[in-house]
């Protein structure tokens, strides 16, 4: 798909170099690194909610199994509160003026002048938008530090394994540690009913037309699951390896799940998620015989992206590699 034209985006290159993924890109980019194409990538998805209609005025409930339903109005644009205002508003004002003038002297000349005059004037919201979503994150991060709360976002593409992989590693460790899981998703409890079964509280959040998960709406759904302290939260995504990549959700780590399924190349098709995670599972390993799935190429992709990124090979289904991934939940409850 051929990038739009950089107006279309509607934000200033102060913007862009102040935003650390997108500079992240062009420094590599300045160092002779090859992620140029990635930056393009970067620079689309930049306003991906901006123009998707991702949030406006879209519902968004909250529920815990048999528990009440909170259905919230989401709108990025408008956001209202009794005392004080924040209002993000786009204007596009557009005047043309025509001048033809004739005039008759003794010779015949005509004048025709037009003159079109284009003022657009636009407030850009999308970085309104982010430092929102950032001073609730803070929020959140300062909630989770207080209780000792390790907090864990779970990103992917759809299909991964994501719920597969919360199942079994709560039934392993649930005697061991207090978790909480938050499941998101754009419509259906099914994944909550799945939790449910495991004993582990858990709420869902249904984002409608949203593609991911923000802070505020973690922030509502930790209000009604009330975690006690020394636990951890696992916060399960939208799936989607894009726009989830901005959105800061005040969780200590994040975590990139991709399964053998997948190419191996998801890494580089999508560099904004793994450069802003600490772990990547790659899941479905027992599914490596009868799939075109090169492990290390995947890993060698994600370290151009991310050289510190932490990696778990494992199956979900099978139980190989779990032993791995669970010693290292411990570890951050023993913190």
């Amino acid at each position: 798909m051929q990038l739009p034209k950089l107006s279309f985006f509607r934000f200033q290159m102060s913007n862009l170099l102040s935003d650390p993924k997108l500079s992240f890109m062009i420094r590599c980019y300045a160092s002779g690194i090859e992620l140029f194409p990635y930056f393009c990538n970067s620079l689309k998805n930049k306003l991906m909610c901006d123009t998707c209609g991702c949030g406006e005025g879209n519902k968004v409930t909250i529920q815990k199994p048999g528990g009440k339903l909170v259905e919230i109005t989401h709108d990025h644009l408008h956001t209202h509160h009794e005392h004080g205002q924040e209002h993000s508003h786009s204007h596009e004002h557009t005047h043309s003026h025509d001048h033809s003038h004739s005039h008759d002297h003794d010779n015949d000349h005509t004048h025709d002048h037009d003159h079109s005059h284009s003022h657009t004037h636009k407030i850009d919201v999308e970085s309104q938008i982010l430092s929102r979503n950032n001073l609730l994150a803070e929020r959140n991060r300062g909630f989770f530090l207080g209780r000792n709360i390790y907090a864990f976002n779970l990103v992917s593409s759809p299909g991964s394994g994501k719920t597969s992989l919360l199942e079994t590693t709560l039934e392993r460790l649930k005697s061991e540690i207090d978790f909480y899981v938050i499941e998101g998703d754009q419509q259906t409890f099914h994944d909550a009913e799945r939790i449910d079964k495991t004993g582990v509280p858990v709420v869902q959040i249904n984002t409608g037309t949203g593609c991911h998960l923000d802070s505020d709406m973690i922030h509502r759904a930790v209000e009604a699951l009330q975690p006690k302290s020394n636990g951890i939260l696992f916060i399960e995504n939208v799936g989607n390896l894009v726009c989830p990549a901005l959105f800061d959700l005040g969780e200590n780590e994040r975590v990139v799940i991709i399964s053998v399924t997948e190419g191996d190349d998801k890494p580089i098709k999508y560099p904004d998620m793994f450069h802003g995670s600490k772990v990547c599972i790659i899941n479905k390993i027992d599914l490596l015989p009868y799939v075109k799935f090169d492990v290390e190429k995947a890993k060698d992709y994600a370290r151009r992206v991310n050289p510190d990124l932490r990696f778990f090979e494992l199956s979900a289904t099978s139980g190989e590699g779990m032993n791995d991934w669970l010693d290292y939940l411990k570890s951050k409850v023993a913190q």
